[in-house]
Protein backbone atom coordinates (compact mmCIF):
# COMPACT_ATOMS: atom_id res chain seq x y z
CA UNK A 1 0.00 0.00 0.00
CA UNK A 2 1.04 3.38 -0.95
CA UNK A 3 2.37 5.68 2.09
CA UNK A 4 0.16 8.75 0.64
CA UNK A 5 -3.11 6.38 0.36
CA UNK A 6 -2.23 5.14 3.97
CA UNK A 7 -1.65 8.54 5.68
CA UNK A 8 -4.84 9.87 3.79
CA UNK A 9 -6.89 7.21 5.24
CA UNK A 10 -5.63 7.77 8.84
CA UNK A 11 -6.71 11.07 8.65
CA UNK A 12 -10.21 10.44 7.59
CA UNK A 13 -10.27 8.19 10.62
CA UNK A 14 -9.34 10.60 13.03
CA UNK A 15 -11.88 12.76 11.25
CA UNK A 16 -14.56 10.57 11.30
CA UNK A 17 -13.36 10.41 14.97
CA UNK A 18 -13.49 13.92 15.67
CA UNK A 19 -17.05 14.40 14.14
CA UNK A 20 -18.14 11.65 15.68
CA UNK A 21 -17.27 12.36 19.41
CA UNK A 22 -18.24 15.77 18.75
CA UNK A 23 -21.47 15.44 17.96
CA UNK A 24 -21.79 12.80 20.90
CA UNK A 25 -20.38 16.24 23.01
CA UNK A 26 -23.52 18.11 20.96
CA UNK A 27 -26.04 15.10 22.00
CA UNK A 28 -25.08 15.14 25.90
CA UNK A 29 -25.29 18.73 26.03
CA UNK A 30 -22.12 18.35 28.02
CA UNK A 31 -19.54 20.42 25.76
CA UNK A 32 -19.14 24.15 26.03
CA UNK A 33 -19.96 25.94 22.55
CA UNK A 34 -15.46 25.83 22.30
CA UNK A 35 -14.89 22.89 22.62
CA UNK A 36 -17.73 21.54 19.81
CA UNK A 37 -16.63 24.29 17.62
CA UNK A 38 -12.95 22.92 17.61
CA UNK A 39 -13.65 19.45 17.36
CA UNK A 40 -16.37 20.00 14.68
CA UNK A 41 -13.89 22.03 13.06
CA UNK A 42 -10.33 19.93 13.26
CA UNK A 43 -12.63 16.95 12.83
CA UNK A 44 -13.86 18.13 9.38
CA UNK A 45 -10.08 19.67 8.21
CA UNK A 46 -8.96 16.12 9.13
CA UNK A 47 -11.79 14.73 7.06
CA UNK A 48 -11.67 16.61 3.80
CA UNK A 49 -7.75 16.55 3.95
CA UNK A 50 -7.67 12.98 3.96
CA UNK A 51 -10.22 12.32 1.30
CA UNK A 52 -8.68 14.59 -0.93
CA UNK A 53 -5.51 13.20 -0.39
CA UNK A 54 -6.94 9.35 -1.24
CA UNK A 55 -8.82 11.18 -4.23
CA UNK A 56 -4.88 12.50 -5.74
CA UNK A 57 -2.96 9.33 -4.87
CA UNK A 58 -5.93 7.29 -6.35
CA UNK A 59 -5.70 9.41 -9.64
CA UNK A 60 -2.38 9.39 -10.01
CA UNK A 61 -1.96 5.56 -9.86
Amino acid sequence: MDLKKLFGTVLTLLGIGGLIYTAILFGNSSGTTKQLIVYGVLGAIFFFSGIGLIRTTSKSS
